[in-house]
């Protein structure tokens, strides 16, 4: 039991040591995730479309 109580009393020591992000940061992190999930995911999808198009040509 004491080990416990020392291992979580160090985990608050390091948090209070942590930068937290403010709110503003987090939500522009977060639009910057969304976006670049968006695009990423709607080059995958042309490229895989493009690919299996042209892979078909060469198959027949």
């Amino acid at each position: 039991m004491k080990t416990i109580k020392k291992f979580f009393s160090e985990v608050f020591i390091e948090l209070k040591k942590v930068s937290w992000l403010t709110r503003r940061e987090l939500i522009d992190a977060t639009w910057i995730v969304i976006i670049s999930s968006f695009f990423l995911g709607g080059f995958i999808g042309i490229s895989d479309f493009v690919l299996s198009k042209l892979l078909g040509l060469i198959i027949r």
